[in-house]
Order: structure tokens, then sequence, then C-alpha cells
């Protein structure tokens, strides 16, 4: 075994048997290239990724080239998802030296860590048009004795490419005009005829879909651009959940479609798709109340507690595409083991996927509907509304067949950013849909991130099997914070508000850029080639944008103007950008139109047990308001609730609820007409 064997890492523990002398990344590795004066082969990828099991297979375990990898390079290992520095810099030098991006990333450098070439995958001969990665190691390792100036001449010129990309320009503060006019670029470049944005492979945009919903709902006036908005959100999500990248038997979203139909996946699932997804399909149900969109909610949920959750807590943070070395073995079926599983149903079940001998993918069928309930209805004499019922005891069957098979690989480490999103989800759903499992999950989430990712009260990045890394990073606060303040929203647990402020407050001692927005890594953190600022919202929302919604909802529950000065700063760093852009900025166009309307806050008071209490909370948890703070204590509330709750008194005894703006409150009420009223104003 080789130094990977160490690692908390299980993409890095994958590679832990091979012939090459792998490094994690560290001083170790890092001093002996200076020291033998050797270029450093840095491999990046994760877990889950196909093409980086393809590598591995071709070269990494090839005694040969090894063997080569050994003599002329330091060869160091890198999980993506435990340091997303190193993938952000080196990925932005990958873009700009090819023109393109992915995993496994393959970037050679310099002992001084400047790139000098790079590439994704590379395969073991010439083939898809691509060199060998033999060739490929034999002309680098010439180029580094024999042409060594032009090696640093390369570095120079990226490196500079990367300092020049980190400097953000400040722009003028983008109005609700823009917002309107960039949901309108939306809606143009939108794909009407299968659903989402761009050509294969196409991959799911949850948050530009949640942006478009948000817009409508506080946009309020009926008009032809948001009833184009609501066809348009209502078709995606539809779209998406009708199979192929929605695994329709066991729940759960995979990382993209590799066709524009939405129809064969990319079969593996990341823990930070289905948080994303799993909200947006919970507004659309709460705008829409569209039962198939609280079924994907439910779905997907089940799915995660199921299968990507520990025993303590916390979430996994993906499922590998292969089983038994081949991609998406574990989710297709044949014609014959369905008939075999099904029996008398499965001619219902047939009809609803379009199944056939011959399959729709290399020989199997991935499930993707080919009949709407009301066709399939129509076709077998049937209430439409059974339709559902029926197809669902089906996927129960076929998923008890399924947990018989070889499972793909789990990647069971524990990263506080994802965590922070899915913790989010299921607090917002536990009380949307006053669902006490959904709230089980996700206080024994939260209190494992506390502990567990927080070892002597400093956060962390990663966890497994009770190790953490050095390493944090600006998401893990931001979506920490986030997902904390969704959980005190739903159960009004201080235990929940006061980490909540703390790390918010730290946050801003380690991340804050006085020129605006924040660093991803902290200031006590490595030093790398450049400190790496990201601003574009990418699979996962930017660091940056989940850190002024945060400062935000913190403005509005303490009334502290410094957080809405700082959120307010980071978001004159992405107006052209998004202007030029918008799908590139979906989280933050969400944020800057909460932070440009007045948004309101309500404040809750009860004395013990007040049987109105719940039936004022059902009214404002009845519709999707977003932007809305919630605290709520009996009277009077302890030192450690949100200030937003000081000072206000029952109201003759009998709970009141206060509706504010900027901490201007309207009088207050315990009617839940006017309650109703004033939230609507």
């Amino acid at each position: 075994m080789n130094r990977l064997s160490q690692s908390t890492s299980p993409y890095l523990l994958q590679h832990a048997h091979n012939p090459v002398d792998w490094f994690p990344w560290g001083e170790e590795a890092l001093n002996k290239a200076r020291q033998e004066d050797k270029p450093i082969f840095l491999s990046i990828g994760y877990a889950a990724c196909h093409w980086c099991h393809v590598m591995a297979h071709e070269s990494f375990e090839d005694d040969e080239t090894a063997a080569y990898m050994n003599e002329h390079f330091i060869n160091i290992k890198v999980d993506r998802e435990e340091r997303p520095d190193l993938d952000s810099m080196y990925m932005q030098a990958t873009i700009a030296m090819t023109g393109s991006g992915g995993w496994p990333m393959s970037v050679f450098l310099a002992p001084d860590l400047k790139p000098f070439y790079t590439g994704t995958y590379f395969p073991p001969v010439r083939r898809y048009n691509m060199p060998a990665f033999k060739d490929i190691l034999a002309g680098l390792a010439n180029a580094w004795q024999n042409d060594r100036h032009e090696i640093e001449k390369v570095g120079a010129q990226v490196i500079g490419h990367l300092q020049h990309q980190t400097k953000n320009n400040i722009s003028e503060m983008l109005s609700l005009d823009h917002l309107e006019a960039m949901a309108d670029s939306m809606t143009n470049s939108y794909d009407w005829g299968y659903g989402g944005w761009g050509d294969a492979p196409k991959f799911p945009q949850a948050m530009a879909l949640d942006f478009l919903l948000q817009h409508n709902t506080l946009t309020r006036d009926p008009s032809p651009q948001t009833e184009k908005i609501s066809k348009l959100v209502s078709h995606c999500l539809h779209s998406m959940a009708r199979g192929g990248m929605y695994d329709v038997a066991g729940g759960g979203f995979s990382r993209y479609s590799t066709d524009k139909f939405w129809r064969v996946p990319h079969f593996e699932k990341m823990l930070y798709d289905n948080a994303l997804l799993s909200r947006t399909y919970l507004h659309a149900w709460q705008v829409t109340g569209e039962p198939a969109f609280k079924r994907i909610v439910e779905e997907t949920l089940r799915f995660i507690m199921r299968e990507m959750t520990h025993a303590q807590g916390g979430f996994y943070s993906s499922l590998d595409a292969d089983s038994e070395g081949e991609e998406g073995k574990f989710y297709v079926w044949t014609l014959e083991e369905i008939r075999a599983i099904l029996q008398t149903e499965s001619e219902l079940f047939e009809a609803a996927y379009g199944i056939t001998a011959q399959g729709n993918w290399e020989g199997k069928t991935v499930l993707h509907r080919a009949l709407d309930d009301s066709s399939l209805a129509a076709r077998f004499n049937l209430d439409p509304e059974a339709v559902p019922a029926l197809l669902g005891e089906s996927h129960a069957r076929l998923v008890a067949v399924r947990h018989g098979r070889i499972r793909p690989g789990t990647d069971d480490k524990i990263l506080a950013g994802w965590n922070g999103l899915m913790l989010a989800a299921f607090a917002e759903a536990a009380r949307v849909f006053d669902n006490e499992e959904y709230l089980h999950v996700a206080t024994r989430s939260a209190a494992f991130l506390l502990t567990a990712l927080r070892p002597n009260g400093q956060l962390r990045r990663s966890s497994r099997n009770g190790t953490t890394t050095n390493a944090v990073f600006l998401e893990d606060y931001a979506s920490l914070i986030l997902g904390l303040l969704e959980l005190y929203q739903t159960d009004f647990e201080d235990r929940w508000f006061s980490p909540a402020v703390e790390l918010a407050n730290e946050m801003i001692a380690k991340f804050n850029d006085p020129a605006g927005g924040f660093f991803d890594t902290p200031l006590d953190g490595e030093n790398l080639l450049i400190r790496p600022k990201e601003i574009s919202d990418n699979a996962v929302p930017s660091g940056n944008a989940l850190a002024c919604e945060a400062l935000l909802k913190l403005a509005s529950f303490t009334d502290e103007g410094h957080y809405r000065d700082l959120a307010e700063k980071a978001l004159l760093l992405v107006g052209d950008s998004a202007l030029r852009y918008p799908l590139g900025f979906t989280r933050w166009l969400s944020v800057l139109e909460l932070a440009l309307r007045n948004t309101k806050q309500v404040a809750v008071v009860s004395d013990a047990g007040h049987v109105n209490l719940r039936e004022i909370l059902k009214l404002i948890r009845s519709e999707y308001r977003p932007g809305l703070v919630v605290a709520s204590s009996i009277s009077p509330p302890p030192n450690t609730a949100p200030p937003l709750l000081r000072d206000r008194p029952l109201l003759n005894g009998r709970p009141a609820v206060y509706v504010c703006e900027g901490f201007v409150c309207r009088q207050p009420s315990t009617d839940l007409e006017i309650i109703r009223d004033l939230l609507k104003e």
C-alpha cells in the first residue's frame, strides 16, 4: 500500500493499492519535489467519477506506467471534494490552457506549484483523438530536462492569468429591472422541447429554477412574463422527474443526463444535487399544489435517509455510477426481469415506461416515462388518480429486488458544506409538510455537524470514521449557517440560532476581503499560488453567494447593520458578470432580489402551550414566502433568542404576531385573518 492508505478520503483510498507512489497533498510531497528537482503530476478527481476509475485501471494500475511515473515525477492525488481550493485553482488553469475541464483533472506542476501542462482523462494508447498518457509522460519528462526555460515561461503566463481572474471588478448594484431582464433572458434560452438549458450533456439547474420561482412569487403582479415563467418551471420539473436522471424506482437524482431528453443519466448521485433539487420541488409544490412535486420531494428525502445517511446523523457525499465494473448496472433492467418481478402488473408498467426487449440503453432499460398518468389511465380504463399508487407499488417491488444487487460504492465522507445544504432541505420540508421524521433527521444532522465537524470549537470541512481534515472553506461556514437558520425556523430552538451567529462572526474574521466579498480559504489557511475567490455558481452555489444570503438573513434576525453592509458590498462583485451570463449566477440573483426587496420579519411570542400558536405557525407556513424570517419564543424570550423577539409582549395574555420590515413593525395581532393580510401586504 502507498501513502494514501492513511487518508480520510474514499477517493484516495481507492488508489492506495496502486503501484504508483502516490502522495496526498502536503509538505512531504512538495518538499520532495523541491529537493529532487522533479515535476509534480497532480491528479484530481472524486470517488463517484467514472472516468477517474477508467484512467486508474488503464494507467495507474499498470506496473510499467507506474514505474515511469515514480522515476520521473512526484505523484500527488487530491480529492476535489476535500480540497475545492486546489480543484478550483487548477481547474481555472486547465480551462485557460485547453479550453475545457473535467475530471479526472491531470495537471503537471513545477516544484513551485506553477502548472505547465494540463488535461483531463488521457487514454493508455492514442485514441479518441487524444495522445497516449505514456507519451505525455515521456514528452514532459524530456521537456523538464531539456527545455526548462519554456516550462517556466508557460507557468508564469498561467499564474498571471489566474491572478488576473481573482481581481474581481466592482460594479454598480443591479436593480429589479435588471433582474426582470435576466429572467426574460433565461426564459428565451430555455429548451421548450425537452426542458432545461443547453444541449447534451444536460445538467439540472436547480438554482435557476429556484430563482425563477422566487422572482415570480415576489413580483406578484400577473403578466404574460410571469405566466411564461410558471410554465417553464413546471415544464422543466416534470421533464426531469419522468425518469432517467431521476430514479423513479428508488428516488433521488443522478448528476446529469448524457442526452438532451433527460433519458440516460450519468448514474452517480451527489448529495448536493439532491439537496438543491428537493428544495426546488418543495417550493414548486408550495406554489402550484401539484401532488407530483410533493411526491418527488418525499421520494428524494426517503432515498437520502435510506442510502446516504450516517448512523449518527451526517449525510454521505455520493454514490458511484459504477458497480461490478459497469456504469449503471445497479439501476437498469431487462424486459425479462421486469416481467418476472411484476408478473400480472407488468403490462401496465411496460406501457408506462415504454419497455421493450431491445431496451433504450445498451440493450437494457433505463426507466423513463413514455405515457403520462392520464394516457395510461385511458388505455387501461383506470382512474388517473389511481395510477401513481399502482406504479408506486411496482417501484417498491423493483427496489426490493435491487437491494439484492451489488451496490455502487458509497463515498461516506461527510462534508460540512454539502451537509449544510441537505440540512436546510430536511428542515424546510419538515415545517412545510409538518413532518416529525424529517425534523428528527434534521436535528440529528445539526447536532452531528456541530460536534463531529467542530472539534475543539473549530469547524472543519470533512469527517470520516471519526477523523476530520484540517482544511475548511467559505462554503462550509456559509452552508452550515443557512442550514442552522432553516432548522431554527422549524423548531425555534436557540441551540441552532446561537451557533449560527458564532459561525457567522468566525466566517467574517477568517474570510472577509476588505475590497468586497470573501475569499474561499481562511486567513490562516495554506499559502497557495493565489488566494482563491470564486464568485460564479457552479454545481454548488458560490461560497460568496451563500455567505451573502446568510448575512442578509442574520441581519433580519438581529438588526446588526454590519451583516447587511458586508452582504451588499459583496453583491457589487457580480453585476457585470451576471448580466452577461445569468445562468452562471442564479444563486446570486436570488440573494440580490432579497436584498433589493423589503422582505418581512415575523416575531411570534406566546405563553406555554397556547393552542392558537400552532394555527398561527400553520398560517405563516401555508405559502411559499421567499426571504421571510420567523422567530418564535415563549414570552419573555431568553437572552439566547434572536433580537427580533426582544421587547415583544403578549397581547392581552394571548400569542402575538409582529409583522415587520426592517425592524419597523405593524401593530401586533392575534387574529388569523389580520395576520394573513399583513403577510400579503
